[in-house]
């Protein structure tokens, strides 16, 4: 049987309480709450941040995961699914790579590799999609190099820094991820 969540440098895991200080960090850094998130980067209290993943706990519609690096365990960002319609197989994904010193290094994308594999093989999920505003080109590079394919545009759709982004929207079908 194959490992599940499990990849070479990296795993996805279960968010533990000593996680919630360094993921508060996280939700006070503004630049990675404009990458992260659509809404204004607002930052969240310590309460706010406990409610939210309190949110993902107590839903059958909404997953979230820890990213952990295999060699110590640190969490080095969070993962997970949104919006989750399971009569008809769908679900949204979000990816957050919250320590600096991971990014541009091929984490995010391991963990996107193992979302996805998650998502379509396990959760049996026929239809992923996300969303990404268009100043993100790294992430959108990422996705692309997944497979997923750019379906829509919200033309002006966020407002940051007295200028207009458009949000993208992408999807992949299970057919279409074979083994990416």
């Amino acid at each position: 049987m194959r490992t599940l969540l499990e990849g070479e440098n990296i795993k996805l895991t279960a968010i533990k309480e000593y996680d919630i200080p360094i993921i508060e960090d996280w939700f006070n850094n503004v630049r990675f709450l404009r990458y992260y998130d659509m809404l204004p980067a607002v930052p969240k209290s310590q309460k706010q941040v406990v409610d939210m993943l309190k949110s993902y706990e107590d839903s059958q519609i909404r997953y979230i995961y820890a990213i952990r690096t295999n060699d110590n365990s640190r969490i080095i960002g969070v993962a997970g699914f949104d919006e989750i319609i399971w009569s008809n197989g769908v679900a949204t994904i979000f990816i957050g790579i919250g320590n600096n010193k991971f990014t541009g290094k091929g984490f995010g994308k391991e963990a996107m590799r193992l979302l996805l594999d998650f998502g379509f093989n396990e959760l049996n999920f026929y239809r992923i999609q996300l969303n990404v505003i268009s100043y993100n080109e790294h992430a959108i590079k990422l996705y692309e190099s997944l497979g997923f394919i750019r379906e829509g545009i919200y033309r002006d759709f966020i407002y940051r820094d007295c200028k207009r982004y458009d949000m993208y929207l992408y999807g992949l079908l299970r057919q279409e991820w074979g083994s990416k």
